[in-house]
């Protein structure tokens, strides 16, 4: 069938990108996918029993999602078919779903596979459920996203979602293994230039393999590389990060999670990767806020102080040196004695709210400004508590129709203020996972 390349005349295999030439012809050969394609692999169970679902390939790029899918298609000798939701339309798939319904007459069956099916319309989503119900075609959709934000329910529910993982340093280095085998030649870089590799690539196979050839390609004869002379030659990968999208709110989660759980190292890692990653640093400022009171609240009220203060101080100052402020403040929240208690208390306050309605206010805590109001009883029986033993009255401020509630116990459990304790701690699990 032709393809791309040997359209343009680039049917020789040098003449190909690395990264295509080096594509998995066998799914014995897809590197980083173990949990689907090894023995126990969910996708090496539906091989073995004959019968292929629709699916949903949710992952990182670069990590194999369009050459299982082509290798899927020639297991279990389906007509492969690609298209992209980026450059597809319902026309186009008016089309594709003509042709799959052709070859089925003709005791054919397609496998469909869509690029970035995510960035397809609810309708456009939609139109693919009766060709998929009727065994027209069987649909396997790759995205970045997670699906079960960006993909409607009718099409989740006739799909399997899998998700690939961004591959791991041993399987990278097992890559660029195999790219030097492709190349009959080892990649000039020394040992440290090589794991620095490894690391830009990000989890990204078809990184990786780009940024070898691109090393291949201005080495000089007999010149290795070191890191230094690695960075100036290549241009080191931005983190996969996506300000609108799920990894925005996978990182937001890790810091939130670093600062509620005592670990000042952690929040700062999170909080970095986030700024790396060309985050607002006001956003993250706004979550601090949030923090702040929901999981610090009144074990430490200096905390919302500190977090107001780092805003002051950002918007003053602002990058790169405002950030030292945002990492006091994330050092302090990590540190600081936690309570949810009044976080606690304001859920259930407002559940009441919702749940009793328009419940007046008791007649001795309301205003008699005329004396009608007076006549009724309005203020009548109050006790001004500044006049009062201990300045506290004890009067019942509820509803009468309510009765008293309790919603705020303090929670404090104990949390030291230096946190030496729990700074040790973190100190002894470094050490115990060998990071020294």
């Amino acid at each position: 069938m032709s393809d791309l390349f040997s359209a343009n005349g680039m049917d020789q295999l040098e003449d190909r990108p690395l990264a295509d030439r080096m594509r998995p012809r066998v799914l014995e050969d897809v590197v980083g996918q173990g949990h689907l394609l090894g023995e126990d692999g969910i996708l090496s169970r539906m091989l073995r029993s004959g019968s292929l679902g629709s699916l949903i390939f949710w992952g990182p790029p670069g990590t194999g999602k369009t050459t299982v899918a082509r290798l899927l298609a020639d297991a279990t000798d389906l007509e492969f078919e690609q298209i992209s939701a980026i450059f597809s339309g319902v026309a186009d798939l008016k089309k594709c779903f003509e042709r799959a319904k052709g070859r089925r007459i003709s005791g054919k069956r397609t496998l469909l596979f869509v690029d970035e099916i995510h960035r397809f319309n609810r309708a456009q989503l939609d139109s693919f459920l009766p060709v998929m119900e009727d065994g027209t075609i069987t649909l396997v959709g790759a995205t970045t996203e997670n699906p079960s934000f960006e993909l409607n329910a009718a099409l989740l529910s006739r799909s399997h979602v899998l998700t690939f993982h961004s591959l791991d340093e041993d399987a990278l280095i097992d890559l660029l293994k195999r790219a030097e085998e492709e190349m009959g030649r080892e990649l000039p870089l020394d040992e440290e230039a090589r794991l620095s590799l490894v690391r830009m690539a990000d989890g990204d196979g078809r990184s990786a393999l780009t940024l070898s050839e691109d090393v291949w390609r201005t080495a000089g004869e007999d010149e290795v590389f070191d890191t230094e002379r690695l960075a100036e030659v290549v241009q080191r990968r931005a983190p996969i990060y996506d300000k609108t999208k799920d990894g925005h709110y996978n990182l937001i989660s890790a810091l939130h999670k670093s600062i509620r759980g005592s670990d000042p190292d952690a929040a700062l890692y999170w909080m970095c990767r986030m700024l790396e990653g060309g985050e607002d640093p006001l956003y993250i400022i706004r979550r601090l806020t949030v923090m702040a009171s929901e999981d610090i609240g009144m074990a430490d009220p200096n905390a919302l102080v500190q977090v107001n203060a780092a805003r002051h101080a950002y918007q003053l100052v602002g990058s790169p040196e405002g950030e030292y402020a945002l990492a006091q403040a994330a050092v302090y929240l990590a540190t600081a004695p936690k309570s949810n208690a009044s976080y606690l208390a304001y859920k259930a306050a407002r559940m009441d709210a919702r749940e009793h309605g328009s419940l007046v206010p008791p007649k001795h805590i309301l205003n008699a400004p005329t004396t009608m109001m007076k006549k009724m009883g309005y203020g009548a029986s109050y006790r001004y508590d500044h006049d009062e033993p201990d300045a506290f009255s004890g009067q019942d401020y509820f509803p009468e129709k309510m009765g008293r509630q309790k919603y705020y116990e303090p929670n404090a459990r104990g949390f030291e203020r230096d946190i030496q304790k729990r700074l040790s701690y973190w100190d002894r699990l470094r050490k115990e996972r060998g990071n020294q």
